[in-house]
């Protein structure tokens, strides 16, 4: 960026105290922020409160090799161990997950029946000669041995590699052949909108280039004929069956490898991140206590996709290790209709529900009517991850899915952080729409500028975390420089996250995306997301995205496209509508010099938009790799009518 700070443009008065009913309720109040100032030593205790160890861990950080910092070092533990065999005794009976297939199947898993399957497919794999080290790729759908497979890598000591199974057949290789897998764990097929994604077939592709692999265990889940390869290639069920359910846990050092998670989106070679086990559970057992406020009878779901980091942490171990209730449905939002999830949330009455804001923005665009149909009120606490969330998108969540009495969590971390960094405390702090409030007890953030000092309150710039913290990354797999270049080069110290961020007056962060979807237009930073907020307030808007093209008069101009509600018809009327909105909301200077229907956005399979096709469109440049699309076709469409309404600036 070209100045040391952001413009802080927009503003948001609303704020909302948690309901007295919640606080008097809720897990922590205002003191776990003076609890936890001396972080070092606080961190050491929730380690100590919130797993079982086999050695208890003395130290907390080892900062002397700074930014290769190691956690509770003497600690020895099993995360296997910690998310089933301890809770047999007191909840080996309670559900562990209610599983929801798409075609509507279901099945409930207890904690005891999780753990015996767990300890079949642990010793299945032992079986096929994988030991402590060892790397298993994953790539599998929305199904109950994904978690399986997980915990099983975890009880023997090998490490896991998830790869969403939304993943094309190359970007499966590129992953396996990095992490030199040498078993890969899938299933036939999947459902998607009642078709059958053919996940076997898939991987087939990929395996022709992965030397590494020797085994194939294939679990049968749409019954594809999918091909197998005699000799590798071994079915899922006739593996378990047999196997003894007791598998003794291995004793794994606290820095020991946990599993590697590649970034999405990243061009070139993977960017693999490495986490371990000990300050990893400890940073998702703590926060998933706090942010979602857990008490032992909630029926929690975060309604994210295993195969990134949100379903590891807060779908798979953090709550399996805090003993929880949790919900895993299979397919599409919207199918068979536009309600399915709030049908869900009604049949087995959720309690806390954790989703992303492109969701509610479908969610909003979809209309009312279809979480009206069903009876939300089990529903205590809400949530977002995923990517700065819409104050509009926030309040139609607060109003059509909370009804104005659950309080929202907006959460801000990443693949990189293993666990939330900055969120309301939901019984501790008033929120505001937008905004991810505060750190979390125990975590360090800043808002600096390009000099990496920090910008006073009401300013933006980068985001920064001041100080290590247990969940961290530890390396980038097998490239220990390009974690030091790509995390702690820019602001000596500090990890940078590639974030901007500004603070209000009151000291709440408000997350403004990317720092590379920062817009320079006549002299001034302006964010992405504060624009796309403006639009989104609208009541004619949906979801909008905007980019910066280039200009020869402002050196950047912002181009909208905007999905609309509804039974909402665009036209040339509603176009100066909303240029004049922005204005009114923000300042001129943010008005968008163009603006394009669309019903749809280019979006990843995890839900971001992808920016960089519309600025490619905007510049009317060759489009760039649409393959990681979930919808690659609008990419055309969107380019097509972007050329139509040139002439309408």
């Amino acid at each position: 960026m070209a100045d040391s700070t952001l413009e802080n443009l927009l503003q948001e008065e609303r704020v909302f105290p948690p309901p007295p009913e919640f606080v008097a309720q809720a897990n922590a109040g205002p003191e776990i922020y003076d609890e936890a100032r001396d972080w070092r030593s606080w961190w050491l205790e929730q380690a100590k409160e919130r797993i079982t160890w086999y050695r208890e861990p003395t130290v907390s950080v080892d900062e002397s090799n700074a930014p290769f910092y190691t956690w509770f070092a003497d600690g020895q533990l099993n995360l296997s161990y910690n998310c089933l065999d301890r809770h047999l005794e007191t909840r080996g009976d309670k559900v562990a997950y209610h599983w929801i297939g798409e075609p509507g199947d279901t099945r409930t898993i207890t904690y005891r029946d999780l753990y015996e399957e767990v300890g079949r497919f642990a010793n299945a794999l032992k079986g096929l000669g994988v030991s402590r080290g060892d790397r298993v790729a994953i790539y599998m759908g929305m199904i109950p041995e994904l978690p399986v497979a997980m915990l099983a890598c975890a009880r023997i000591g090998a490490v896991h590699s998830v790869v969403f199974g939304g993943f094309s057949s190359d970007a499966l290789s590129d992953r396996i052949n990095d992490a030199e897998a040498k078993v890969l764990i899938t299933q036939d097929g999947s459902w998607r909108r009642g078709t059958k994604v053919p996940l076997k077939e898939n991987a087939d592709v990929a395996l022709a280039s992965t030397p590494s692999i020797e085994h194939v265990v294939v679990v049968r889940r749409v019954d594809n004929g999918a091909p197998m390869t005699e000799g590798r290639d071994v079915w899922y069920h006739d593996l378990v069956d047999g196997q003894d359910v007791e598998c003794e846990p291995e004793v794994m050092d606290a820095e020991d490898m946990l599993y590697i998670l590649y970034t999405s989106g990243t061009t070139g070679k993977p960017k693999g991140i490495v986490h371990t086990q000990g300050g990893y559970l400890t940073g998702i057992t703590t926060t998933h206590h706090y942010v979602f406020d857990i008490k032992p009878d909630d029926v929690y779901w975060c309604a994210a996709d295993i195969g990134w980091v949100t379903g590891h942490s807060y779908i798979v171990y953090g709550p399996l290790a805090n003993g929880t209730t949790g919900v895993m449905y299979e397919g599409a939002p919207d199918f068979p209709d536009k309600d399915r999830l709030w049908s869900i949330i009604e049949e087995y009455g959720v309690t806390v529900f954790y989703t992303a804001p492109t969701a509610i923005r479908a969610f909003m665009k979809w209309g009312e009517e279809y979480p009206e149909r069903h009876d939300l009120s089990s529903l205590r606490l809400l949530g977002t991850v995923g990517e700065p969330i819409n104050p509009e998108a926030w309040m139609w969540y607060h109003e059509h899915i909370g009804h104005e009495r659950c309080p929202i969590v907006d959460t801000w971390w990443q693949t990189e952080t293993g666990a939330i960094m900055i969120t309301p405390i939901p019984g501790a702090v008033a929120t505001k729409p937008g905004s991810a409030t505060f750190p979390f007890p125990g975590i360090g953030a800043d808002v600096v500028d390009d000099d990496g000092n920090s910008v006073p309150l009401g300013g933006g710039g980068f985001l920064v975390l001041t100080h290590p913290w247990p969940s961290m990354l530890r390396t980038v797999y097998g490239d220990d420089q390009r974690y030091l270049d790509t995390y702690w080069s820019r602001f000596p110290g500090k990890y940078f996250p590639g974030d901007g961020a500004k603070r209000d007056a009151d000291g709440y962060f408000w997350l403004l995306g990317r720092v590379d979807d920062i817009m320079l237009v006549a002299g001034h930073n302006i964010s992405t997301t504060e624009v796309e907020s403006a639009l989104v307030s609208h009541p004619a808007v949906a979801e909008a995205a905007v980019v910066g093209r280039a200009d020869p008069v402002t050196g950047q101009a912002i181009a909208a496209f905007v999905t609309l509600r509804a039974g909402i018809v665009g036209d040339q009327d509603l176009i100066v509508e909303l240029r004049e909105h922005v204005a009114s909301s923000i300042g001129p200077i943010a008005r968008p010099k163009s603006i394009v229907f669309t019903h749809d956005l280019p979006k990843t399979r995890s839900g971001k938009i992808m920016r960089r096709l519309l600025k490619d469109i905007s510049e009317q440049r060759q489009l760039g790799d649409v393959t990681t699309l979930a919808n690659a076709d609008i990419v055309q469409e969107i380019a097509d009518m972007a050329a139509a309404s040139a002439g309408d600036e």
